[in-house]
């Protein structure tokens, strides 16, 4: 839909990936193997004729041949025509396929805002992470709520992190500093 080039990164599919396959292959070249290398896609357009689940999943199988570790599947409108059905966990699907069809790890990403339901799409095989944004930006303690509510584990966080798990401590005046 946006790609209208008539070069070698326009056009065909073969064409369309060009780019992202050179970017990762270079970015592979330099980046340290003990390090994981995630790339981000969109899985669709939302639009006929427009970026679809089958290419990227075909991208998806590509990029783990390059060394890719994860890919993190978003989507996006790049029309203003894009019909997008946004709901709860709505983008999962396209990580859930992605993850079995192109065998490489996924992330999701899209109005994932309760622990439960994060807790859920990894359970059952749906991606292996969950990556979060605009939930961080409205609730900087998420990831708080979400220990508390699924069981309470923040004994085992790392000792310098310990404070944070005292949100209900009153601050004392020796706390505080001019």
């Amino acid at each position: 839909m946006s790609n209208q080039r008539t070069d070698q990164y326009g056009g065909s599919f073969e064409n369309r990936i060009r780019l992202t396959l050179q970017v990762t292959e270079a970015v592979r070249a330099v980046w340290p193997e003990e390090l994981p290398l995630f790339v981000r896609v969109s899985a669709t357009d939302w639009v006929e004729d427009g970026w679809n689940a089958d290419e990227t999943v075909e991208l998806a199988r590509r990029l783990k041949a390059l060394g890719t570790d994860l890919i993190d599947v978003s989507s996006g409108g790049t029309s203003a025509n894009a019909e997008i059905p946004v709901g709860p966990g709505y983008q999962t699907r396209f990580a859930e396929r992605v993850r079995k069809e192109s065998d490489i790890a996924t992330g999701t990403v899209g109005m994932i805002t309760d622990p439960a339901q994060a807790e859920h799409i990894l359970r059952t095989g749906q991606a292996d992470i969950i990556l979060l944004a605009r939930e961080l930006l409205r609730d900087p303690y998420w990831p708080l709520r979400a220990d508390e509510d699924l069981g309470g584990r923040l004994a085992t966080w790392p000792a310098q992190y310990q404070r944070a798990t005292h949100r209900d401590q009153p601050i004392h005046e020796s706390d505080l500093r001019d």
